[in-house]
């Protein structure tokens, strides 16, 4: 952030609004800053499908952090929904990337 141009012998409004002007810069850093790190799960479960190859990778990290948060919301649900979703990992790896269908030999 570079600092306002202002002359040498500025008056005190001219210094007030440079000011307000700072802050402002400020105050939209500090929101860009604070999306970025709300927004961080999203942006990792996004990456996490895109590396799984699941096809619509944004829907299923949405719908992954929210589950998530409904399991947390709950005393030892977390636990649970863990080894749920650690059991009906495998399956769901089967169903979406069934194995290549051998040709005639």
């Amino acid at each position: 952030m570079s600092l306002p141009e202002l002359p040498r012998k500025a008056s005190r409004r001219e210094l007030r609004k440079a000011l307000v002007r700072l802050r402002l810069e400020m105050h939209r850093q500090e929101l860009r800053h604070d999306t970025l790190q709300l927004t961080q799960p999203l942006r990792r479960a996004r990456d996490l499908g895109r590396q799984l190859n699941l096809p619509h990778a944004p829907l299923w990290g949405v719908a992954a952090v929210a589950a998530l948060g409904f399991f947390a919301a709950r005393k030892g649900a977390l636990r649970r929904g863990l080894r749920l979703g650690a059991l009906l990992y495998p399956l769901l790896q089967a169903l979406l990337h069934p194995p290549p269908e051998k040709g005639p030999d």
